[in-house]
């Protein structure tokens, strides 16, 4: 056969580029991907349908009011004709919106929970946007913010004072979240230093506290924070409920944060440290300028992933008696009103955080492309 023929005889070139490239080369690569691919369309086909459906189309929004208050539930249409209409009831959600977000927190008082909630967008947007006028003293707001927020939300100072077990509900939920994560990355990055330290002592005690709190269940921290405690503390100190959780919560965070510092700076050349070692760098020096940007730079998605799963771990603190935003919606399931409507309950609920842990997710991903993680240790 010629070289004309043989040319002839090429199959044309597979596009790769546009919508169809796309499609070839991530979904339908191989038999394999294109099975797997009609699977999942053939899935999301069944599901997508029915949810959209049943959670928008066919749902009902209508409430029984009496004057301008929403009681219960007995307009939804599929309380009235269960044979008939099968959408979602989301009076429940509607009635309970405000316990949903702020617990019983009074009512004439509630602008400081959303004052704190705005300030909390605030003080996260000098760490999410680099090129931020004024950033430096935007950060400075940012490690003074919770103790803004705990003012603002307890009291004091001229603030009338609101017990923590009004607090419930979604400002529960961000408060241990949020604060817990806060907290725990400074001090996991110590016990990481203190477990690689050179001396002895420093070493065995990080390596005990990290591997006795990364042994225990969450739960059994929450109940040692809520009962035994108040028994270590010195007679006449009682500490707040919410802030015994929170130390609970913040120490677990901080056990398993330590592990995935740590992970990094073994990652880190050896030839890192003795380069900033023989220019004369301190210990504290060597690590705040060189060695720790580079490992928290590595770690960036094990230190979301344990973030986000401390962020759900939070529903556990229904079983110690706070009520988070599961448990709000627990303790509305439990009224004889709204018995039979748990799907609402909990796809709100899951609708919430999804919400939070995506957008940590996404987060993750813009820090890892802005900073070439991936390309960095590939090239290591």
């Amino acid at each position: 056969m010629n070289l004309e023929n043989q040319f002839n005889t090429r199959k044309p070139p597979v596009a790769t580029t546009g919508l169809i490239g796309w499609l070839r080369i991530n979904l339908f690569s191989s038999w394999f991907n294109t099975a797997v691919t009609l699977l999942v369309l053939y899935f999301l086909y069944q599901i997508i349908p029915w949810f959209l459906d049943w959670s928008i189309l066919s749902a009902d929004f209508t409430h029984n009011y009496k004057g301008e208050k929403i009681i219960d539930r007995t307009f939804c249409s599929r309380v009235a004709n269960p044979e008939e209409y099968h959408g979602a009831c989301w009076s429940i959600i509607i009635v309970r919106f405000y316990q949903f977000i702020y617990g019983f927190y009074p009512v004439d008082q509630v602008w400081r929970a959303n004052l704190t909630y705005f300030l909390l967008a605030v003080a996260l947007i000098p760490l999410l946007v680099e090129n931020l006028p004024y950033r430096r003293h935007l950060i400075k707001f940012t490690i003074v913010f919770p103790i803004i927020a705990f003012v603002l939300l307890y009291g004091g100072f001229g603030f009338e004072i609101v017990p923590t077990n009004k607090w419930g509900g979604l400002l529960v939920t961000l408060v241990l979240g949020v604060f817990g994560i806060a907290l725990a990355f400074p001090l996991g990055i110590i016990l990481a230093l203190g477990r690689r330290s050179k001396l002895p002592v420093i070493s065995m005690v990080c390596t005990l506290f990290i591997e006795f709190i990364r042994g225990v269940p969450l739960i059994t921290l929450l109940f040692f924070g809520m009962v035994m405690l108040p028994l270590f503390l010195p007679e006449g100190i009682n500490m707040d409920g919410l802030v015994r959780v929170l130390v609970a919560v913040t120490l677990f965070q901080a056990a398993y944060m330590a592990e995935v510092i740590r992970g990094g700076l073994q990652a880190i050349p050896q030839g890192q440290f003795e380069a900033a070692q023989s220019v004369g760098l301190s210990y504290w020096q060597m690590n705040r300028k060189i060695i720790l940007p580079q490992a928290i730079r590595i770690t960036i998605p094990s230190i979301v992933n344990t973030s986000i799963g401390l962020f759900k771990d939070t529903t556990l603190v229904i079983i110690i008696g706070l009520l988070d935003l599961l448990g709000i919606g627990r303790g509305a399931l439990s009224d004889a009103t709204w018995m039979g409507l748990s799907n609402e309950v909990y796809v709100f609920v899951a609708i919430v955080f999804f919400i939070f842990t995506f957008s940590m997710s996404r987060y993750s991903l813009y820090l890892e492309k802005k900073l070439k993680t991936g390309i960095n240790m590939g090239a290591d």
